[in-house]
């Protein structure tokens, strides 16, 4: 018959075994940090010819020439951020009365399923809305929405030109179709954190569900619910492939909604496989670098301001 092991060696054969298991969830945990930072580290590295030459003019130019290599991002970063705001303060209340209805008002059974919708929109590749975008969205807005606006709202600097269809008003519709899952699934989570005896307690004293949900549930969660706002913003200023196929693809800076436009991710998309010099790499790799320090900048945010929510209204774990 075998020895019997004694305790203190399985004890340390446990001890031994927990170790290797703990540097091996630390070894992947950094190498995500790592490979972020490698990312970083090339973009830089791929951008110095730009940032050499340019400086910070490359930011507030406007001019991009290939073929005189003269570039500047101002274009490219001003579709970008007005696109993306504007697609949000479409998305936001959308979002938001939709994870309202869903976790507080709907039954549970009809919650469920319009949850269960909102999600499956949420996995639909991008390609998928740029071609429904650009077959359908597109003809419908060049027919019907933009004579309509040019000539009600005609004087307004916003709704002046000609009815393109791919348009900057084209992208932020896309844009909003795309991220209203994004925000309404991370706010239905904040919602649901709120405390019942909260909700209880706003009822006994009185309240309508209305008010209920204005006094109890919406502050509890409201940093939470921008931080989710915050997530989506960050989500479609980064947006390529559907932003590409309705926007227009022109580098100009303009006030009208119905003029073609320009995105940071589109023209690294269009250019980046013909770029006909270093220099031009270089000024896309730039595009590509700000875009994604603009991007960690908000999901850092972001993840704070979800940090605060699971935290608790007074700083206790809930």
């Amino acid at each position: 018959m075998p020895e019997e092991q004694s305790p203190s060696w399985k004890l340390e054969k446990g001890i031994k075994g927990d170790f290797v298991f703990k540097g091996l969830t630390a070894l992947f945990a950094f190498s995500i940090l790592a490979i972020l930072l490698l990312m970083v580290a090339e973009m830089v590295l791929a951008s110095l010819p730009a940032i050499r030459k340019f400086g910070w003019s490359f930011i507030f130019d406007r001019q991009w020439d290939a073929v005189q290599e003269s570039f500047g991002a101002l274009a490219y970063i001003w579709g970008s951020v007005v696109s993306s705001i504007l697609a949000l303060l479409l998305a936001a209340p959308l979002s938001i009365g939709t994870a309202l209805f869903v976790t507080e008002i709907a039954p549970k059974r009809i919650g469920s399923a319009i949850a269960a919708l909102v999600e499956l929109l949420a996995a639909i590749p991008s390609v998928i809305y740029g071609l429904w975008g650009i077959l359908v969205m597109a003809p419908w807005l060049q027919r019907t929405v933009e004579p309509f606006l040019i000539k009600h709202f005609g004087f307004l600097p916003f709704f002046q030109g000609a009815p393109y269809g791919v348009s900057m008003l084209a992208a932020i519709f896309i844009m909003t179709i795309m991220v209203v899952p994004i925000i309404t699934s991370i706010a239905k989570e904040v919602l649901l954190a709120v405390p019942q005896s909260q909700k209880e307690a706003a009822i006994a004293l009185g309240a309508t569900r209305w008010e209920m949900l204005r006094i109890a549930v919406l502050p509890y969660g409201k940093s939470g619910i921008m931080g989710a706002v915050i997530l989506g913003f960050g989500r479609v200023i980064g947006e390529t492939m559907a932003v590409t196929m309705v926007i227009g693809n022109t580098p100009q800076i303009s006030l009208s909604l119905l003029n073609p436009a320009y995105t940071m991710p589109s023209v690294i998309a269009n250019e980046f496989a013909e770029a006909s010099s270093k220099l031009h790499s270089a000024a896309l790799m730039e595009i590509g670098l700000i875009l994604l320090v603009v991007t960690l900048i908000i999901n850092i945010l972001a993840r704070f301001l979800l940090w605060g929510v699971s935290r608790g209204p007074a700083g206790g774990i809930k």
